[in-house]
């Protein structure tokens, strides 16, 4: 691009930006929010959570969807290849997108180019905890557990090659043991696995298991994150440990199309962030163990594409496959 070209394309940018361009930027059916797992997850609960005051904000009904398989990827690729006008979207934990093209050899779309970031929802903290019936109170304990108890410790995750599997490697690489870990359709089975003391320990973001562990249903260990949380104060978190990926947890966010135009995508950027300030909305997820994080589509673009490099060596330094 020449320096005159570069300069009118510059000096367009901010028009994107602008209240009447926005307001031209109308919604003429049903808006599809896809989540690419089953219901009862994280992805669900906040799809469920905001989709009404969305459909209130732009004029049209917002329609949830659950396309569960292939680790999200049926969801996702359903969006990548819908038409380019913002009637439909998915919402799902990014770590998803970063993982799965280290994972899948041949997938059917290009997360970074095919589908368009356009507003964060939150970020929550995983909770690590166990069975009730594991005899191990805290963290110290359950690292000198599986450390004394090589492969006897089943770990449910949310499926092969989630988040929730690679920190509880990296967690076993860092304890000196070794860990059977054990995937789930989802979050929600795994939790469930873990109450009914078919797995011994779960990782699973806060806005699904918090309840469990304040309810005594499981035993909470740590949570990653910068701070404690409110509800289970007595955690600590990863970082107090040292314990590595202090910073996992689920970072929930909306994509598009990946050709949507500029003004569709800052159009919902800026309507999802407006919903996300709602009071009820807000108290929400801090009651389900997260925090909003509208930081908008730039931002999440970035995290994106660190998060695709920084998951793409855990898999490739623990060896993990699809089987």
């Amino acid at each position: 691009m020449n320096r005159r070209a570069f300069l009118q394309a510059s000096a367009a940018l901010p028009l994107l930006a602008t209240p009447s361009l926005l307001r031209a930027q109308t919604f003429t059916q049903p808006v599809r929010l896809i989540v690419p797992f089953n219901p009862g997850g994280t992805s669900d609960i906040l799809a469920r959570l905001v989709a009404p005051s969305l459909s209130q904000r732009i004029g049209q009904s917002v329609v949830v969807e659950n396309r569960a398989g292939a680790g999200g990827n049926i969801g996702a690729d359903l969006v990548a290849k819908s038409r380019p006008d913002g009637h439909a979207l998915v919402l799902l934990d990014i770590s998803v997108l970063a993982t799965n093209p280290h994972l899948f050899p041949r997938l059917p779309f290009d997360s970074l180019r095919d589908l368009a970031p356009v507003q964060m929802v939150i970020y929550a903290p995983y909770i690590l905890a166990v069975n009730n019936q594991l005899p191990v109170q805290n963290a110290a304990e359950l690292a000198a557990y599986a450390k004394a108890n090589p492969g006897k410790l089943n770990a449910a995750n949310s499926g092969t090659g989630t988040l929730t599997h690679l920190v509880a490697a990296s967690l076993a690489n860092a304890w000196g043991g070794e860990v059977t870990h054990v995937p789930y359709r989802g979050g929600a089975p795994a939790l469930t696995a873990l109450v009914t003391n078919e797995a011994n320990l779960t990782m699973a973001g806060a806005t699904q298991s918090q309840n469990f562990v304040v309810n005594n249903q499981m035993r909470g260990i740590a949570v990653t994150g910068t701070k404690r949380l409110a509800a289970v104060p007595n955690l600590p978190t990863f970082q107090e440990l040292g314990w590595p990926e202090p910073q996992a947890g689920t970072w929930q966010g909306v994509l598009a199309q990946g050709n949507t135009p500029p003004a569709m995508i800052a159009r919902l950027e800026q309507e999802i962030a407006q919903v996300l300030t709602e009071p009820n909305i807000v108290r929400r997820i801090n009651e389900l163990g997260g925090e909003v994080r509208a930081e908008g589509a730039a931002a999440f673009r970035r995290i994106l594409t660190q998060q695709t490099e920084s998951y793409g060596r855990i898999i490739r330094a623990n060896n993990i496959r699809l089987e």
